[in-house]
Formats: C-alpha cells, structure tokens, sequence
C-alpha cells in the first residue's frame, strides 16, 4: 500500500520491449533499502522490483552524469501486457521522469491516503492555470468514473495523493501548491498529457456493500 506522498522523481534510464511486456530501468537517487521483490509505485502504478544497483558513471550518459549523484541508484521493473495496455508507462522513453514511491511501512506516518497502485484509467489535463504562487490543474472525468469523484474528496493522479477542489459534469480540478509542483511531475506537465487515475478505493468498497440495496 501507498499514501500518495511521492518520494522523488525518477529517471527513465532504459526501456526493453519483450514479447511479453515491457522493462523499464529507473533511477533514483536516495533510496537505500532497495530489495528483490519489493513493491514500488512508478506514477501510481504498483510494479515489482526485480533489480537494483548504483549508478555506474562509467555507463551513464552525459546527461545522466550531469543529474545523477554519487549516491544514485537504479531499478529495474517489468510492465506485463495488460499492464502496458491500461496505462501509459509503455510510452515512456529514455530521459522521462516518473514519479516515485516506496511503499508505506507499517509503522510509517500516513501522511496522504490509501492509494494502491492499481490505476483505474488514464485520463489527461484539460487545462493549467496560474493562480497567484499556486496552480489549478484542470482534468477530465473519463467515462464511467464520475460517481467515484466528490468535491473534497481523494483521488490519486500520477501517484499523487490531491484533493478535488471543484467537480463538474464533464471534469474536476485540483488546487496545487508550489511544493507538490516543484516534487512531483506535474512541473512537466501540459494541457492535453496523459495522466494515471485512481479514485479512492473506500468509494468502491462502499458502491460493493450498497449494490442491490438502491
């Protein structure tokens, strides 16, 4: 499980198609407990650690050097199928930036929501506005997912723990302050880009236990 509190931004530092999927290398460059198996949240996806090592400058591009620090590392993760199919991280090329997320440890502070990494769609930013020192981030409501969205409530976008300020019929915005701006991908981000949606997974559990009751 996930807060949404995103740790860093990650690098795109290789990508390798495969008949079944696709690997993505990443790089970080403080994370000191990096383990074989270890769940980790790529733009709100939930992926699996499959390797990890430090950042051999002897290998990495003139780009990379100039970015990576001493104390870098990277990790390797593998995007089956579907998962490729669902989101948009088969996209990603060498050089983009992810947002990146450890899971929550059990006795960690639990500082946004309960965010799985299971991405329910891709929608995109309808609109950006400046808004004094913060910024209104526009998005669309994709098809089917409208009843899951509340004004105040949580939603999940990239991995980003927000809070809908406004929902309309066909969209809802999210206030955003410099902080999350300048820590997260949405710095890069422009009207018309993709983005990973979760809606918050308690909307779902209670739709479940009301289902035959309405």
């Amino acid at each position: 499980m996930f807060t949404g509190i995103v740790e860093e931004i990650g690098e795109v530092r290789s990508r390798t198609e495969t008949e079944d999927g696709l690997r993505l290398q990443i790089g970080v460059d403080g994370f000191d407990d990096l383990h074989h198996g270890q769940s980790i949240s790529v733009s709100g996806v939930c992926l699996t650690v499959e390797e990890y090592g430090p950042i051999d400058d002897t290998e990495a591009t003139d780009d990379q050097k100039a970015t990576d620090s001493s104390e870098g590392v990277w990790f390797e993760v593998f995007l089956a199928s579907e998962t490729v199919a669902k989101t948009y991280l088969g996209d990603l090329r060498e050089g983009d930036a992810v947002n990146v997320e450890r899971a929550m440890p059990a006795d960690g502070r639990f500082d946004g929501h309960v965010v799985q990494g299971h991405v329910d769609t891709v929608t995109e930013v309808a609109a950006i506005e400046r808004i004094g020192e913060d910024w209104r981030f526009t998005f669309v409501i994709p098809e089917g997912h409208a009843d899951y969205l509340v004004d105040k409530g949580s939603v999940t976008l990239d991995g980003i723990s927000l809070t809908i300020a406004e929902k309309r019929a066909d969209e809802f915005d999210v206030a955003i302050i410099p902080t999350t701006r300048d820590l997260t991908t949405l710095s890069e981000k422009s009207a018309g880009d993709p983005v990973h949606l979760e809606v918050d997974v308690i909307a779902k559990y209670v739709e479940n236990m009301m289902d035959g009751y309405v």
